[in-house]
């Protein structure tokens, strides 16, 4: 086993995390006071989140084909890929349901009376959109090598899962090729690890921009539908979500929370929970989540269990018909609910890409409502920070539920991981234990705390 990080290490990462909390206040300062300045730092920021988008592709495919290398039968993984959609698809179906409760119950919008006429941005945005055709087309790549060049989540995953599948089937002969792809998976992490050093200047310039394009003025008239969608993201997080994790895993939501604190301010400040996927990959294993589980979970939910998207979809649908005075009717709204949980399947974990999905779910669905997504623009990088936290809340509780539902999960060392006893290794980011050979169960031992001591 790796020694654990020295005190030094510690030490670095912990002044990583103050410079970006430091970051973002300046930035939001700057925005407020030099708005004109603070607009042209925007491309500081998407330098930063496209430095980790860059990452994705390869860390995807390490980690499924070593996942899917490590398991003796194909079945296995299988069963594991039955389970994740069954519990993916149930949860998204019912965060879509409780954004139209809410939505229905907060009016977001009625009294506006707005102009679509006005906007300009919306049909840019609704040419984002696809159908589901065209969507499950795109899922294959062009050429086996273009899948991890070319960004797209979801065909890296198909290309890992045929090369992890091809290489359990070579046997002892393809030993050698896991070995080399351990190694490679390791240079990745390390590259990572020095993109992360760059994490305050992005996040400065992401929030500078922001505020300063924004300003609070804009949000003044917004305030209602922002703040519903925060607090409706809570509800399902703590309320939904840790009654899920306690129920199945007797884990507390606000433990596995506070293990993932780094992971959330790294997605506040950059508004992506893509940007936060490696690390939730490392610590998951790290937790006691077999590998086979984190390597199929995590990477799928990225793409089919993004349950704040989910919320964001429906609320923001609502809101911009009742600003038009088209509101719609309980009948109109259930078809909606059934094709937005379509839709939001093909949305992507990257700021930016709700707005999308949501434009392009009106254009095929609503067309006559689809010029009032520009009225949300001005708000729509503020919300997609709750959306991406719910997103990755979402998956890390899908990876520990699902790992306990496969009896992959080892509880044990969940109880050390999360009580500080067995600290992550921040210098390598990978698991020095390896993955969970014999699973101890969820439902043996007693339950682990919450963060204040008691369960969710």
């Amino acid at each position: 086993m790796t020694p654990p990080a020295s005190e030094p290490s510690r030490n670095r990462v912990r002044y990583l995390y103050l410079a970006v909390v430091a970051a973002v206040v300046a930035g939001a300062v700057v925005g407020l006071l030099a708005p004109d300045f603070a607009q042209e730092l925007k491309p500081i920021g998407t330098a930063f989140v496209n430095l980790i988008k860059m990452m994705i592709s390869p860390i995807i495919f390490c980690t499924i084909v070593l996942g899917i290398g490590s398991v003796a039968r194909a079945a296995e993984v299988g069963r594991i890929g039955l389970v994740t959609i069954a519990y993916f698809l149930v949860m998204s179906t019912l965060a879509l349901a409780i954004g139209l409760v809410v939505g229905n119950l907060l009016h977001p919008g009625a009294g506006l009376h707005l102009d679509p006429s006005s906007v300009a941005e919306a049909k840019s945005q609704a040419e984002g959109g696809e159908g589901t055709t065209d969507f499950l087309l795109g899922i294959i790549p062009d050429t086996l090598v273009s899948a991890l060049t070319e960004g797209q989540v979801l065909q890296a995953l198909l290309v890992a899962l045929l090369t992890g599948f091809a290489l359990q089937g070579l046997g002892p002969a393809g030993a050698p090729i896991l070995r080399g792809i351990e190694h490679l998976q390791r240079l990745v992490f390390r590259i990572l690890w020095m993109i992360m050093w760059a994490a305050p200047v992005g996040a400065f310039g992401a929030i500078a921009a922001v505020v300063g394009s924004s300003g609070w003025d804009a949000l003044k008239s917004l305030a209602v539908i922002m703040l519903g969608f925060y607090a409706t993201c809570a509800v399902f997080v703590f309320a939904v979500l840790g009654a899920v994790l306690w129920a199945v895993s007797r884990i507390s939501v606000f433990a596995l929370l506070r293990y993932l604190a780094r992971e959330f301010l790294l997605i506040l400040s950059t508004s992506s929970s893509e940007s936060a996927l490696p690390r939730l990959i490392a610590k998951m294993e790290h937790l006691g989540v077999s590998r086979p589980v984190v390597g199929i979970t995590v990477p799928t939910g990225y793409s089919f269990n993004l349950d704040g998207t989910a919320i964001y979809l429906t609320m923001a649908t609502l809101f911009i018909a009742s600003a038009q005075d088209r509101p719609l009717s309980v009948g109109a709204q259930i078809p909606l609910l059934l094709f937005m949980i379509v839709a939001s399947k093909g949305a992507a974990g990257v700021t930016g890409a709700g707005l999308a999905t949501l434009a392009g779910g009106l254009q095929s669905h609503k067309p006559a409502l689809v010029d009032g997504v520009g009225f949300i623009v001005g708000i729509d990088r503020f919300m997609s920070e709750a959306r991406a936290l719910t997103n990755f809340a979402g998956n890390a509780v899908a990876t520990v539920v699902i790992g306990t539902w496969t009896k992959e999960f080892d509880a044990g060392r969940a109880r050390r991981v999360l009580a500080g006893e067995d600290p992550f290794n921040e210098d390598t980011l990978l698991d020095d234990h390896g993955p969970a050979a014999e699973p101890s169960g969820t439902r043996e031992g007693p339950p682990v705390p919450a963060a204040g001591g008691a369960p969710a």
